[in-house]
């Protein structure tokens, strides 16, 4: 689709780049105020509005189901012509339940259980491709599986990255001696 515009507009650009003789429209020169543009620069506007970045992010406790709908995720991207950012998983998130017996605080059982979460971007949706997709993705989305679609921030981006537990403790170590000398 992005390939037939760019030939209009390149077919629409050798025309006015012919032997010298330009032929202008009527209104470029009905407004002095403005700067003219011309007509084939509205061809390389988007037809419909865009979602710029979105997060497609994906939670459970069944990492190869997780996985594999994660696959099936960029395949249906793929498949709709959607460009596809990147995709990444974040540190799983490990859990203690503890059940209680009835009216006491004795320990009946006990569950370690681990969150995993894989996130896709996709860049640049068409507005009325993004309905189609959700519902999609939410026809597919397999049990214990949830499913949140979110505009992209920078709080998720830095969500992604690790901390560095030994920079930190050398941090936490400079502040407590003073912070770090300044140099003039």
């Amino acid at each position: 689709m992005m390939a037939r515009r760019l030939t209009a507009v390149l077919n629409h650009a050798r025309a006015f780049s012919g032997t010298g003789a330009r032929s202008f429209s009527h209104s470029a020169f009905t407004c002095t105020n403005r700067m003219y543009e011309p007509d084939y620069l509205e061809l390389l506007k988007p037809k419909y509005p865009l979602y710029e970045t979105l997060n497609v992010t994906i939670k459970g406790y069944d990492y190869p189901l997780l996985e594999s709908y994660q696959r099936f995720i960029h395949n249906v991207a793929d498949s709709m012509d959607l460009e596809i950012a990147d995709g990444y998983a974040q540190p799983p998130q490990k859990l203690n339940v503890q059940k209680f017996k009835p009216n006491s605080s004795v320990i009946d059982s006990e569950y370690k259980l681990t969150v995993y979460e894989r996130t896709v971007q996709v860049e640049k949706v068409q507005a009325p491709l993004y309905p189609l997709l959700l519902r999609t993705l939410q026809a597919a989305l397999p049990e214990g599986v949830t499913l949140k679609v979110t505009e992209h921030t920078w709080e998720q981006e830095e969500a992604r990255y690790v901390p560095d537990r030994d920079l930190k403790e050398l941090k936490q170590q400079l502040d407590e001696m003073g912070g770090a000398s300044k140099k003039k």
